[in-house]
């Protein structure tokens, strides 16, 4: 028996993606016996390049079963089967790492039909599923949709079949993981780990810590690294004897104190931050600076970040800095033009759809143009002055408190009473000083742009104020 398959993804990083569709047809070697489709609601975005090729939003799977519901049925409808898919490897890695999530190992034997292809029909001009079924002059709907490719494949397969008589090239083509237990080592280091948001440690023999990460459920992060197949993942398994962690109670928090652990213990596996604190490249590369053109109009423009000068705001990559910038433009009536997003003779874009009042043609005033600028530049500098964020601790009643004195950075804390930190003595004794870094200050920034739950304390208005407002 043969489950032919097709998994369309969210895209991502390496062993982050989420299934979003899902097609199994079961199949006897002769016929299709059992059939399964059904998008899936990955839980985390899809990305937008994804989006363009297979046409599924996130709207769409809104409403959808989630992995765990339908786990079950892709255990029971590949049961006793050898999986079949075209590039293989990556259809079941990102079926085994799902199963593996839920903490089910999930091994099947697999056969790749992009091999078989090559050794049954050679010479083919290409071997993508699309060209090579035109080439077999089999038409193909619903290409990179789950269910048009599992049956482009199903049809493939059979093809196959059919050529491989002495079903040799087949059985050679046949793939069997082995299966990936967790020594006792590792169950034991998982026992006591908290399914919620903190910062973990992971510690070698002699107790030092090796690698920092953080997770809105460490159990599940730490179980990822203790099943993942890649040379770091290996090494780490071998060497860590010992894990701490510590709860955060929110994301931002486990961010910030990540941010700060790896910049103070240097762990030999951690990369991106493992650097002087004053060198922010791997954690944003791009950022956001304003000039005056020779017309006096302010110019929001995104440049490389740019450690010596003081931006307005830091962005991740140079994608979400254009995204963030056309946002900007769009929501406060700017030109696209002048903010680099069109590069034109005459009017941008916006001033034709009437979003932009014509400061590519000097048809508003800079005077006026200039106070929208203005306005973004407060809106999107780190806040300046003296403020709270509060968020949600980690326990109920408690809230974790951010401290911003005279714009800088001073650290965070947690506490159970208003008035703590209504009283300047109190707030310093329960905010633990962290560093006004730059890799510290885009965190925070990059929160605040995304508006995130938290709620904003202004310390210049009367208590009663400030805490209802």
């Amino acid at each position: 028996m043969y489950a032919i398959l097709d998994i369309e993804t969210t895209g991502g990083k390496y062993n982050e993606e989420g299934i979003t569709e899902i097609a199994i047809y079961k199949h006897d070697g002769h016929e299709v016996v059992d059939k399964f489709v059904s998008l899936i609601n990955p839980e985390r975005a899809i990305q937008p390049f994804v989006v363009n090729l297979t046409g599924i939003n996130n709207d769409m799977l809104r409403t959808a079963p989630k992995f765990y519901e339908v786990a079950k049925r892709i255990v029971e409808i590949t049961s006793d089967c050898v999986l079949v898919a075209h590039n293989a490897n990556f259809d079941y890695r990102i079926l085994r790492t799902e199963f593996s999530r839920l903490g089910y190992e999930f091994n099947r034997k697999s056969i790749c039909t992009v091999e078989v292809s090559k050794k049954l029909i050679p010479g083919m001009p290409s071997y993508s599923l699309g060209k090579l079924m035109h080439n077999l002059g089999i038409p193909i709907s619903k290409r990179h949709r789950a269910e048009g490719d599992a049956a482009a494949t199903t049809k493939l397969f059979e093809i196959l079949l059919h050529k491989d008589v002495q079903k040799s090239i087949l059985h050679k083509s046949l793939r069997e993981n082995p299966k990936r237990h967790l020594d006792n080592k590792l169950i034991r280091l998982m026992d006591n780990l908290p399914s919620s948001t903190g910062v973990y440690y992971f510690h070698n023999s002699k107790g030092t810590i090796i690698y920092i990460g953080k997770s809105n459920n460490i159990k599940t992060r730490v179980n990822q690294h203790f099943t993942s197949e890649t040379s770091k993942a290996r090494q780490i398994q071998k060497e860590v004897e010992v894990i701490t962690f510590e709860l955060t109670g929110n994301e931002l928090f486990a961010l910030l104190k990540e941010n700060q652990a790896i910049k103070t213990h240097q762990p030999k596996y951690n990369r991106a931050l493992k650097r002087n604190s004053n060198l922010s490249k791997q954690v944003f590369s791009h950022a956001l600076y304003s000039f005056k053109d020779e017309n006096g109009y302010i110019c929001l423009k995104i440049l490389p970040a740019d450690f010596d000068k003081q931006p307005i705001t830091t962005f991740t990559n140079l994608a979400q800095a254009k995204r963030i910038l056309q946002n900007i433009t769009d929501n406060h009536n700017l030109c696209q033009k002048l903010n680099g997003l069109h590069k034109t003779q005459g009017g941008c874009f916006n001033f034709s759809i009437e979003k932009c009042g014509g400061a590519c043609l000097k048809k508003e005033l800079p005077e006026s143009y200039n106070l929208r600028v203005e306005e973004v530049i407060r809106k999107y500098s780190f806040p300046g002055g003296n403020l709270l964020v509060i968020n949600k601790g980690r326990k109920t009643g408690e809230k974790s408190v951010l401290w911003i004195e005279n714009g800088c950075f001073r650290g965070m804390g947690y506490c159970d009473l208003n008035h703590q930190i209504n009283n300047r003595e109190i707030l310093e004794k329960i905010i633990d000083p962290m560093e006004n870094n730059k890799d510290a200050r885009h965190i925070i920034q990059s929160f605040l742009r995304q508006n995130g739950h938290a709620k904003i304390v202004d310390l210049q208005l009367p208590y009663a104020e400030k805490w209802s407002s």
